[in-house]
């Protein structure tokens, strides 16, 4: 069904012929996105100043416009200056404001690129570009290089260069799939992919970034489920950036990834006028969590061209943090992080909790300031290591432990055994409960 009065207003001038399947199909959603100024002023009626739509033009001519109808009908029309959604979605002529710190590749992918479509930046993981394509541009997107850039899109022959890679680097343990957004693939090619990496004995573990059970919830179908059920172990990180993007639809696309038995994680940037407020993270932390969705890392903005406006002082990261810790769960706290310029990789920035330390005390605060001691151990010795690990008999023991039926004074010794009695059956006492 459609939810709401504005989304049917949308979709009948859209198509005055279109029904609740079509809201819900998420090819039309694709195939009716928001591409233009003229369409935009058509389904929102914003009654934009003339130097305003100018603006938005000349923006758009540089960073592509694309917005689905689901995430368009979210925007509250009437405090749309200031609303979360609006201000992720719609174009603003800041984007064209290039500061002296921004680049165009500040995350320097292009360069730890082995083959096309891969970046090889940590030793046992590789980050694979899959889609250029994503349902939505989000205008604080770090890749606006590349999103939306006919030119980028990765062909048949890309995609098995980057598998070829992966099958000959037997270092790879893990594989994130990323874009553009893969779910914007058809699901045979995503299936393709899927069953070609699970082929690799040397991948562990398979991931994949989506923004859709945000943008375009309707995409999480029962087929595509289905496809992803077959490729255990796999991972789903999402992008949800504020409390108000948790709708009903959204709830339902998380809710059938959780059943499937896919662990689901959210990336959330910080954004300025958008989300950086500790009442709004922290309910957006909480919505998460009840979603059976993993609160993974808060993003300090990236240095990317145009997205000035959107930073904000790593001292808010921080502030945020300390809003949570000790004031919520601790699977409510995501790891704050910037992604160095250059290359370096994610960092993490967290409030400091270890205050000051000596050869035997670590002194320490907690979230309300109180300060506190911890002892460290009068004697310690490490057991002795050779660092030759070939050889280890002590504790490196790595393989996967071999169960076995243990009976007898054994059962009861054995830590993998629950039993904690042994009682002959013909027991007098037993005889009597009988």
């Amino acid at each position: 069904m459609i939810y709401n009065e504005n989304q049917q207003k949308i979709a009948r001038k859209i198509d005055s012929d279109s029904s609740n399947s079509h809201w819900r199909d998420w090819k039309w959603q694709v195939k009716n996105r928001i591409t233009s100024l003229s369409a935009l002023n058509k389904l929102l009626e914003l009654n934009l100043s003339k130097d305003k739509i100018e603006q938005i033009q000349k923006t758009i001519s540089k960073f592509p416009l694309s917005i689905t109808p689901y995430y368009l009908s979210l925007i509250d029309i009437d405090h749309f200056e200031h609303d979360p959604v609006f201000l992720q979605s719609v174009p603003s002529i800041q984007e064209l404001t290039i500061s002296c710190a921004d680049m165009p590749d500040p995350l320097d992918e292009d360069s730890d690129s082995p083959v096309p479509g891969i970046t090889h930046r940590y030793p046992d993981r590789v980050l694979f570009l899959v889609s250029n394509v994503c349902a939505m541009y989000c205008r604080h997107c770090t890749r606006k290089r590349k999103v939306g850039d006919i030119d980028e899109i990765p062909s048949k022959e890309v995609i098995d260069s980057g598998l070829a890679y992966i099958r000959n680097t037997p270092v790879i343990r893990d594989v994130l799939l990323s874009g553009g957004d893969p779910f914007l693939l058809s699901d045979s090619m995503l299936d393709y992919i899927l069953t070609e990496l699970r082929a690799i004995k040397h991948v562990e573990t398979i991931r994949i970034g989506t923004r859709t059970p945000v943008v375009l919830p309707y995409r999480i179908t029962d087929e595509l489920v289905a496809i992803l059920k077959k490729h255990h172990p796999l991972w789903i990180n999402t992008h949800f950036n504020h409390p108000r993007e948790m709708t009903t639809s959204a709830k339902q696309a998380l809710a059938k990834l959780a059943d499937a038995g896919i662990p689901l994680g959210n990336q959330t940037v910080l954004l300025a006028g958008v989300n950086d407020c500790p009442k709004i993270m922290r309910a957006l932390m909480h919505k998460l969590t009840v979603n059976r969705v993993r609160p993974y890392y808060l993003y300090q903005c990236d240095l990317s061209e145009g997205l000035s406006h959107f930073r904000t002082p790593v001292g808010k990261g921080i502030e945020i943090i300390e809003s949570l810790i000790g004031h919520t769960s601790g699977f409510c706290v995501p790891t704050y992080v910037i992604d160095a310029p250059g290359g370096g990789g994610k960092i993490p920035v967290m409030p400091n909790y270890l205050i000051s330390w000596s050869t035997n005390k670590v002194i320490l605060r907690n979230y309300e300031g109180v300060i506190t001691t911890y002892r460290e151990p009068d004697s310690y010795e490490p057991t002795f290591c050779d660092r030759n690990c070939e050889t280890c008999d002590l504790q490196l023991a790595l393989d996967d432990a071999t169960e076995y039926r243990s009976v007898g004074i054994e059962k009861l010794l054995a830590d993998h055994d629950e039993t904690f009695a042994l009682v002959p059956h013909d027991n007098d006492r037993m005889k009597r409960r009988d």
